[in-house]
């Protein structure tokens, strides 16, 4: 016969937080300091309500998260597109790294490094993303165990899986557009893959060559590529990219695009073009590029830039979004409680 399975009783602390009785008593936080966009370019640090973890849940004390360039300077702007669940106040973030704390169905998880990529457990602030706070509650299948030797690094696994995800391994880009962090996963995966990619960039300080030429669009001179990946997310280049494929070729969109795509159809249909678009990474993704990670194919130095404690988050997001030499930010949760 199948029993149900009850949570385990649980015991207030004078301080609020709370405890699961039994073995260990592990404290349970009630509260967590989050990043809360309250409306566009609104953003504060404040203390929310968690959600009471399940027992299927795992609670998370987050060392680092990321700073997106893509989806968090749109909701930043208030320039995000329509997307279910999107509200404000909200917690942003889809790129967290921590320890777990409370584990009632997986012990083995406690104290276990983590990725987290987002979590959906505050009171007062929609959670659509939510990966921006100093603690997380969510299901225990969702978080990753990470062990990079620089720790702080795997907040950028979500990006790597979704580049991962872009890349057809039996047609590799030929030119990737952009060279942010994205884009320059993007090159080291197609390289990782034996693919040698150019990549446009179009600002002066990020035309820095790795093992892949970076150049500006007005220098190559290149018209038939096969397939072009392109994560500028520039909604109106279509026509210069469709301009430089081979017949048949393939765009691939791996951007978030806040306007809409466009493109003057008969190029489009003389060359025949494919057009592709890139969804979100998937649980498998990930798993291969940690594969690929510590089997030393892909690297992730060089990327993470700039890191700021999270109480100055405000600061942060401005160099994130304003800052040109800023690949990466990351927040330091490691000291607020």
């Amino acid at each position: 016969m199948n029993s149900a399975v009850m949570p385990a009783p649980m015991t207030r602390h004078s301080d609020g937080s709370k405890a699961l009785s039994g073995q260990g008593r592990t404290a349970i936080p009630d509260t967590s300091n989050a990043v809360v966009f309250l409306g566009a370019n609104n953003l504060q640090v404040r203390t929310l309500g968690l959600s009471t973890p399940g027992p299927e849940d795992v609670v998370v004390a987050v060392e680092w998260s990321g700073v997106s360039t893509g989806t968090e300077r749109l909701l930043w702007a208030g320039e995000m597109p329509a997307f279910p669940g999107l509200s404000y106040p909200l917690v942003p973030g889809y790129e967290a790294v921590g320890r777990v704390v409370v584990a009632e169905a997986r012990p083995d998880l406690i104290g276990r490094r983590v990725f987290v990529p987002g979590s959906r457990g505050f009171k007062g602030a929609a959670g659509l993303f939510g990966a921006s706070a100093s603690h997380l509650v969510v299901a225990a299948e969702k978080v990753v165990p990470v062990d990079l030797d620089r720790p702080s690094d795997a907040v950028l696994l979500a990006l790597a899986a979704t580049a991962y995800h872009a890349i057809d391994a039996a047609a590799l880009p030929e030119l990737i557009v952009g060279h942010g962090v994205l884009g320059r996963l993007m090159a080291r995966l197609t390289r990782a893959m034996g693919g040698m990619p150019t990549v446009w960039e179009i600002n002066a300080d990020r035309l820095t060559e790795e093992d892949y030429p970076v150049c500006t669009p007005e220098s190559d001179g290149r018209r038939d590529y096969g397939v072009i990946c392109d994560v500028s997310g520039d909604s109106g280049i279509l026509d210069s990219l469709i301009a430089r494929l081979a017949p048949k070729g393939e765009i691939v969109m791996a951007g978030f695009y806040m306007g809409r795509p466009d493109f003057a159809f008969p190029a489009a249909f003389m060359k025949e073009v494919r057009l592709r678009i890139a969804a979100e990474w998937a649980p498998e993704d990930l798993e291969s590029v940690l594969r690929l990670i510590s089997g030393g194919v892909l690297r992730l130095d060089g990327l993470v830039t700039h890191s700021q404690p999270a109480s100055e988050a405000a600061k942060a997001y401005q160099v994130a979004f304003a800052d040109p030499s800023c690949l990466k930010m990351i927040l330091d949760w490691r000291h607020i409680s």
